[in-house]
């Protein structure tokens, strides 16, 4: 299917998804309620506009640096882009409940609530999940506005190394610099990492939403990282929607090596390990030459020397396992970012966030450095990982 029939394909059905979820949340914030005027004609005008202006900021103004009356709608949208999945989440909730109580009372009286209990009952849900909503919305606003803190991690790894014990490396991944993240935000995400003196610095993908062109100028802060190591670079999905071959030349001008299905030898303190990266998991489809080959990046290794492998997605692992790596580093995720999309995100990739183990290799996937889409994060804080590697007898 060419890429822009399976683009129509998805945003047709977004569109649908779209339009059933605000058609719930109008029947069950405004219509259920039987809100007086003029509030019911209020309502239900915001959540018509609410709802049209996601397609059109996507279409129209979703490009880098809007300016003008495109900034606000921008984030407007965005915002309200979460606030309805949070509404929802409630609203869906609060018909539980409803159910759960109409059951109680169907089979303890046998007969259906009158008009004034089902209304009074209808208004105290719309206005929990209304209050409770907003708030958590707020919430998530300023959770991800915030400065993005470091998280320090220990990662245990049989086989390493004595001289490499205390190895460190910071990942940043999921950045997303585009229309609500740019150069400000990108310089003190550097400022911070370049603050841990790290080994290595792993950028594990979706580092941008939008062309070099729109984003030449807000990633340039990259330029100024420093490690012991060097900077390495892998592709994400998102790469491959903002034109991937002009970002991995954009990213090694910056002094970055970006590594495509290939490894190379770190020597720390007189010893070598393998740092391997391979492009993102669904980069085929999109051609370009590109593709993950973890024969290529991992094929005819020294025996027994550990080897860090940098891939997007954290399901590559169950790909990477046999080759015998030692550690993954993997984004993707975002931990969720608002919670509890994170049950849905589990249900696609082998992990959510955090340090895990997949046979004998350890997975660390990070939550992001940025966040994708509504400028919110709920219960997964952004994160610079900083982890450090520890000799560990085998379990």
């Amino acid at each position: 299917m060419p890429r822009w029939t399976s683009f129509l394909v998805f945003f047709t059905v977004f569109l649908i998804l779209l339009t059933a979820i605000h058609a719930y949340l109008w029947l069950r914030l405004v219509r259920a309620p039987q809100l007086p005027p003029p509030w019911r004609t209020v309502l239900t005008v915001s959540i018509i506009l609410a709802g049209i202006s996601i397609p059109v900021v996507l279409i129209f103004f979703r490009r880098p640096g809007a300016s003008g009356v495109a900034k606000p709608l921008v984030w407007g949208a965005y915002i309200w882009l979460g606030t309805m999945f949070l509404l929802f989440v409630g609203v869906l909730a609060g018909d539980l409940v409803r159910a759960g109580i109409w059951a109680v009372r169907h089979l303890r009286d046998g007969a259906p609530p009158d008009g004034d209990r089902r209304r009074f009952l209808a208004r105290a849900i719309a206005g929990g999940v209304a209050v409770t909503g907003g708030g958590l919305a707020a919430w998530s606003v300023r959770s991800a506005a915030g400065p993005v803190s470091v998280r320090r991690v220990e990662v245990p790894l049989p086989r390493l190394k004595r001289q490499h014990d205390g190895l460190v490396i910071a990942q940043l991944t999921d950045l997303h610099l585009g229309p609500t993240i740019g150069r400000a935000q990108l310089q003190a995400i550097v400022d911070s990492t370049n603050a841990l003196g790290a080994d290595i610095i792993a950028i594990t993908g979706d580092l941008v939403d939008g062309s070099v062109e729109e984003l030449r100028d807000a990633v340039a802060p990259l330029a100024q990282l420093r490690a012991r190591h060097g900077v390495f670079f892998v592709t994400g999905n998102h790469e491959y929607f903002s034109g991937a071959p002009q970002w991995v030349e954009e990213v090694s001008r910056l002094g970055i090596r970006v590594l495509r299905n290939e490894r190379v030898e770190i020597n720390h303190n007189g010893e070598v390990l393998d740092l391997a990266g391979v492009d993102d998991a669904s980069a085929a489809r999109f051609g370009h030459g590109h593709g993950e080959d973890l024969g290529r990046a991992l094929g005819d290794r020294v025996p027994g020397r550990t080897v860090v492998l940098m891939a997007h997605q954290p399901r590559t692992v169950r790909r990477a396992a046999p080759f015998g790596v030692d550690l993954q580093l993997s984004g993707h995720t975002h931990g969720g970012q608002i919670w509890p999309f994170g049950a849905l995100v589990a249900l696609q990739q082998v992990f959510l966030a955090g340090l895990h183990r997949q046979g004998k290799t350890r997975v660390y996937v990070s939550r992001g450095t940025g966040y994708w889409g509504p400028p919110m994060r709920l219960g997964a804080p952004a994160e610079i990982s900083q982890l450090v590697l520890r000799a560990a007898t085998p379990a």
